[in-house]
């Protein structure tokens, strides 16, 4: 049974919280004495006001209506994006510096889902409080926006199990503690460890407080929105590609993971998580073979290819986007092994994007079992992570997601050539977005060309945005009939 009364009261409260973002962001105009004040402070009134028109409405919920079932949770939390994004495109869009409804509602999916892409040709002409915003949207929607509220504001009791399960990334649920608030609030500290921490060291190195605070925020979030638009390239400076080359891996690494690691001294618990050993194992192995095919097929030297090699590797891996060359123009081959990076994604738990590394290390397992099987047809062949056998529903769920994600890139493929784009755009664009990098791979470079892209392109890569940030399961269970039956 669906309670729709709850799930109002709870999104009535989220657009609350959104509000009063909106209002944070607003000081910023004041200070700056910038033009964009008005938009924050009308885009704050209406979120308000529709906040509270859902949160009376939710109120009058019976007794037997404050229990939270799990459809419930999956509807909150697919609504909410959606929700989010439509009030969160407002400072753009009454502003005027993002003109078009379309493209201010998809500059803002891009932040929340952390894709990273960006309709906006100049960002260097935008004001400082609407960068921030952009910033910002990316670093709530990189824990996850119903996640980041239980952390932050643990209003929604018995709902925060669904709530979190809806919403989590990874095949695995981690638990930090029975009660998912406490669990939320070890994890956004991690987050905010992270984040402040980039932001002191980009500062150290040389950048200006308010880059290094939406780097720090963009890139602890894997999101990849920058305040230049040349990106990290823009800064010309190695010390800054490797710091935000060492927090972009940190950034991908389970939050879980980290935690027990750096707050309750844990730290061999690194060197046994298979999840971690295939993360590090998989950045390390394609930047070898990136690496080396730069120093054989360009002019770089040994020290250059290692630089680029690694930072586009971790940032494509991690599905943060940032870049300090445009590496289409490098040989095919090297842009062709990038585009395999964005399928793999970071850790479970962590805030990238992509297939994630423990469901390769179940797949691969599996199908080296299956190889093993041929051989020996009545061998026990289970499939282990971390010392513990993956149940067969568990690796059953594995493949069906890693189905349903090829699907959907070659789906949203012939989407983009039918409505006009190159072959290779297309497919690039499509990977893009559903695993949410941000970059791609293409005849017209490593940024997606989405002047030359209609509406209804536009439209649709929002929704592939929506659809890879949540993981497939949480949206496309919504367009199944059984679903919305009453049991």
């Amino acid at each position: 049974m669906i309670h729709p009364k709850i799930i109002s009261r709870i999104i009535g409260v989220l657009l609350l919280i959104e509000a009063g973002l909106m209002l944070l962001c607003g000081l910023m105009p004041l200070f700056m004495r910038e033009d964009d004040l008005f938009a924050f402070m009308a885009s704050a009134l209406i979120a308000g006001v529709a906040g509270m028109g859902l949160l009376l409405f939710g109120k009058k919920a019976r007794h037997e209506e404050n229990i939270m079932t799990r459809r419930d949770g999956y509807i909150v939390v697919a609504i909410t994006w959606v929700v989010f994004s439509v009030f969160g495109c407002m400072p753009y869009f009454l502003s005027r510096y993002i003109p078009s409804f379309t493209d201010a509602y998809f500059e803002t999916m891009s932040g929340f889902s952390t894709t990273g892409s960006t309709i906006i040709p100049d960002v260097e002409i935008i004001p400082h409080g609407l960068l921030f915003w952009r910033s910002l949207t990316q670093w709530i929607g990189g824990l996850g926006i119903v996640f980041f509220t239980v952390a932050v504001l643990p209003i929604f009791g018995v709902g925060e199990v669904q709530l979190f399960a809806a919403e989590a990334t990874g095949p695995a649920r981690n638990k930090l503690h029975p009660r998912i608030s406490v669990s939320g609030r070890w994890i956004l500290t991690v987050y905010l460890l992270i984040t402040a921490s980039c932001a002191a060291c980009l500062k150290l190195c040389g950048m200006g407080l308010f880059d290094s605070v939406n780097h720090a925020l963009c890139t602890a979030a894997t999101g990849g929105f920058s305040t230049r638009n040349a990106s990290i390239a823009y800064y010309a400076s190695p010390t800054i590609e490797y710091v935000i080359t060492l927090f972009m891996f940190l950034s991908g690494i389970n939050y879980g993971l980290i935690f027990f690691v750096a707050f309750k001294g844990r730290i061999s618990k690194i060197f046994t998580d298979t999840e971690f050993r295939w993360y590090l194992s998989i950045i390390l192995v394609f930047s070898l073979i990136v690496g080396t095919g730069l120093f054989l097929g360009t002019p770089n030297n040994a020290g250059d290819s290692i630089r680029n090699a690694i930072f586009h590797v971790v940032s494509i891996i991690t599905t943060t986007g940032f870049t300090i060359t445009d590496y289409t123009t490098w040989p095919p081959f090297i842009w062709m092994i990038l585009g395999l990076c964005m399928y793999a994604g970071g850790c479970g738990g962590s805030t990238s994007g992509g297939i994630k590394s423990i469901r390769i290390a179940i797949l691969a397992k599996s199908m080296r079992n299956e190889v093993n099987r041929i051989l020996h047809p009545n061998a026990v062949l289970p499939v282990r992570v971390n010392g513990k056998v993956i149940s067969p529903q568990a690796r059953q769920s594995v493949l069906t997601f890693f189905i349903f994600f090829l699907a959907l890139v070659f789906f949203g493929w012939f989407f983009y050539i039918a409505i006009g784009l190159d072959i290779t755009d297309a497919y690039g664009t499509s990977i893009s977005c559903l695993s949410n990098v941000g970059l791609t791979i293409g005849y017209h470079g490593c940024n997606i060309p989405w002047d030359n892209m209609p509406a209804i392109g536009k439209w649709f890569s929002t929704l592939l945005m929506l659809v890879g940030r949540l993981e497939v399961f949480a949206v496309l269970l919504l367009f199944s009939p059984s679903f919305w039956k009453r049991y």
